[in-house]
C-alpha cells in the first residue's frame, strides 16, 4: 500500500510473532446487509475451520460492542449448532460439545450486526454521496467481520452483500450475482476462490460508473470510479492494463480472475486487495498520472497478497517489494534515470529516517501502522536494489520469480526469501542481508581523496563512521570535466582502508563516489 499522513497517526497493537495456530480457516461466506437509514449492518458468516490438532475450541476475532462509543458487534450462533459462544472484548471464543480429532473440517455459522468501529468506513465522499468501503490492514477486519485477523491464516471468501439498489458492489474474486431482488434492493455475490488474508478482504459499495479498461492476457481490467469524476478516472486508471501485462512477464502468472482499480475512502493512498485495489479520491479526479502508484498497488498482488509476510515484522517482504519492482518498471518504461533519480530520493528519505530511528527493517517492536516507514519501504527496496549489483539483472529476476513460485499462496520469512536468493544466485548472503535487514542505520562514510598530478594518481581514503562495520563493493568514477574516464571498485570492510587510483589524463580530474546509485549509505556530515 501507499501511505497516507492519516494513516501514519494511527497507533495500534504491537507486532506480535504468532503461535503455531491450532486451527486453519478454510473459507469464509459472508452475507451482509446495508442501509442508508443507520451506519448499523447486520451479517451472516460462515466460516469452514480445519482442526489441525485435536481440541474443542475455536478462537475468532470481533470487536465486541462498546457501551460508550454505541460501535461494535454483537454475535450469537444460528439454529441447534453443538456450539457454545462466547464474547469477550475483541475475541469469540467457540466450544463444541464434542471434541474435534486432529484433521477434521466443521463448518460454524454466526450471525453478528452493529456499527463498525472501523475496518468499514461508512461515511460521504467528495461530492457528499454516501459509501462503504472496507480497509482492513494491518488487523482492522475484525470490527465488522468475525475472523482470525492475522496475514498467516489464508482462507478464500466470498461476500453476498444485499444494498439498496442504486449501489453497485466490488469486491475480491468473480462477480457472480448481480440483480435487484426486491423494491429498492440490490443483491450482489462475488467468490475469490483463492486464499487470503483478512488483510486484502473487502467490499466497495457505492454510486459507481464502471469501465472495462481492457486485458492484461485473458485477466480483465477494469475501472469503477465516482460517476462526477469518470471521464478523468477512467483515464487515470487505464494504465493499470499495461502495467499488469508487466508484471506477469516480469514475475509470473497473475493469480487472480480480475483486476478492479477502484476509487475509495481508504485512508491509504491505495490499497492493495487483491484483485480489487483501492486508491484515494483525488487520484481518479483530475487527468494526472498515477503510474507510480497504481504499479506498487500492482505489485502486491504478488508480493503481500499471494506470497504474504508470516507476521508483519516481516512487512518489508510485501512493501520493499513494491516499492523497487515500481523502480523497475519506471525505469523500463522512462530509462535508466527515471529508476536512478527515484532511488537516489528514497536513499536521502532512508538517510534521514536512520537518523531518528533505532529499529532495523526486521521489526518485532513497533506498532503496526509505526512499520509504514522509511524502513519497510525505502530501504527494504534499497536492499533488493544492492542484491541485484551483487547477482546481475537476469539471476535476480530468476530470484524474484522462483521465491514467488514457491510461495505464492503461502505465507514467508525473510529467511525464505535469504534461501532462494543463496540457492539461485549460488551466493553466499546471509551477512548481506543481516547487516542491511538486522541492523538499524546505514553505513556512514568519511569519503576524502586527492590528485597527485605528479604521479597520475589519485590517493583515496573510505572510513566508516558509524560503530557497527559493513562490508559492501564501492564504485568511484574518475571524471575529466564532466567525462567518465574510468570506473573503480572496491571492496570495503575495514574502519579506515585506502586506495591509489593511477590517472592518464590530464587537466582537471575529478573523483565520484558511488556515481551510478548503487550503494545505501550516508556521508559524514
Amino acid at each position: 500500500m501507499k501511505r497516507s499522513l492519516f494513516a501514519l497517526c494511527i497507533l495500534l497493537t504491537t507486532v506480535a510473532i504468532a503461535q503455531p495456530p491450532a486451527t486453519d480457516v478454510l473459507h469464509y461466506k459472508f452475507q451482509l446487509k446495508l442501509s442508508d437509514n443507520s451506519d448499523s449492518i447486520s451479517g451472516q458468516a460462515t466460516i469452514r475451520v480445519k482442526w489441525l490438532q485435536s481440541g474443542d475450541g475455536l478462537v475468532l476475532d470481533l470487536k465486541g460492542a462498546d457501551a460508550k462509543t454505541g460501535k461494535g458487534m454483537k454475535a450469537r450462533l444460528t439454529g441447534a449448532q453443538p456450539y457454545t459462544l462466547t464474547q469477550q472484548g475483541d475475541k469469540l471464543i467457540i466450544r463444541s460439545k464434542q471434541s474435534i480429532a486432529a484433521g477434521e473440517e466443521r463448518e460454524i455459522t454466526i450471525l453478528y450486526s452493529g456499527v463498525p468501529a472501523d475496518g468499514l468506513i461508512i461515511s460521504k465522499n467528495t461530492y457528499g454521496d454516501r459509501t462503504f468501503f472496507a480497509d482492513n490492514w494491518p488487523n482492522r477486519a475484525h470490527n465488522w467481520i468475525p475472523c482470525v485477523d492475522q496475514p498467516n491464516d489464508k482462507a478464500s471468501v466470498e461476500f453476498l452483500v444485499t444494498a439498496p439498489e442504486h449501489y453497485r458492489v466490488v469486491s475480491n474474486g468473480k462477480l457472480l450475482t448481480d440483480t435487484i431482488v426486491d423494491k429498492g434492493w440490490r443483491f450482489t455475490h462475488w467468490q475469490e476462490k483463492v486464499p487470503l488474508p483478512t488483510k486484502v478482504m473487502v467490499i466497495g459499495v457505492a454510486r459507481f460508473a464502471v469501465e472495462e479498461a481492457g486485458k492484461a492476457g485473458k485477466v480483465p481490467v477494469s475501472s469503477w470510479v465516482f460517476p462526477q469524476n469518470k471521464e478523468s478516472g477512467f483515464a487515470n486508471y487505464k494504465k493499470a492494463v499495461d502495467v499488469l501485462n508487466f508484471f506477469i512477464d516480469y514475475i509470473g502468472p497473475y493469480a487472480y480472475e480480475k483486476l478492479a482499480n477502484v476509487q475509495s475512502k481508504t485512508i491509504f493512498g491505495g490499497m492493495e486487495n487483491a484483485s480489487a485495489i483501492f486508491y484515494y479520491e483525488e487520484s481518479a479526479i483530475g487527468i494526472h498520472s498515477e503510474e507510480g502508484l497504481i504499479a506498487h498497488e500492482i505489485v502486491h498482488q504478488w508480493f503481500g497478497n499471494m506470497a504474504t509476510e508470516e507476521n508483519f515484522s516481516h512487512l518489508w517482504l510485501s512493501e520493499g517489494f513494491a516499492t523497487y519492482l515500481t523502480h523497475l518498471y519506471l525505469g523500463k518504461q522512462y530509462g535508466p534515470d527515471s529508476l536512478t533519480n527515484g532511488l537516489a530520493k528514497d536513499r536521502e528519505r532512508v538517510v534521514a529516517f536512520a537518523r531518528r530511528s533505532k529499529q532495523p527493517v526486521i521489526d518485532s517492536l513497533s506498532p503496526y501502522m509505526e512499520l509504514l516507514n522509511e524502513n519497510s519501504y525505502q530501504k527494504g527496496s534499497w536492499v533488493l536494489h544492492m542484491l541485484r549489483q551483487q547477482t546481475g539483472d537476469e539471476l535476480f529476476q530468476r530470484i524474484i520469480r522462483q521465491y514467488y513460485k514457491e510461495y505464492g499462496g503461502k505465507n514467508a520469512r525473510t529467511e525464505d526469501f535469504v534461501r532462494v536468493a543463496e540457492e539461485v544466485s549460488k551466493l553466499s548472503l546471509k551477512n548481506f542481508f543481516q547487516q542491511w535487514l538486522y541492523r538499524a542505520g546505514v553505513p556512514v562514510l568519511s569519503v576524502k581523496w586527492n590528485y597527485d598530478e605528479a604521479a597520475k594518481k589519485i590517493l583515496l581514503t573510505v572510513k566508516q563512521q558509524q560503530e557497527q562495520l559493513y562490508t559492501f563493493p564501492m564504485e568511484f568514477a574518475v571524471m575529466d570535466d564532466e567525462r567518465r574516464l574510468a570506473l573503480r571498485k572496491f571492496d570495503i570492510s575495514q574502519r579506515t582502508q585506502s586506495y591509489s587510483i593511477e590517472v592518464s589524463a590530464k587537466g582537471k580530474i575529478t573523483l565520484v563516489a558511488d556515481p551510478d546509485v548503487k550503494l545505501l549509505f550516508a556521508r559524514e556530515k
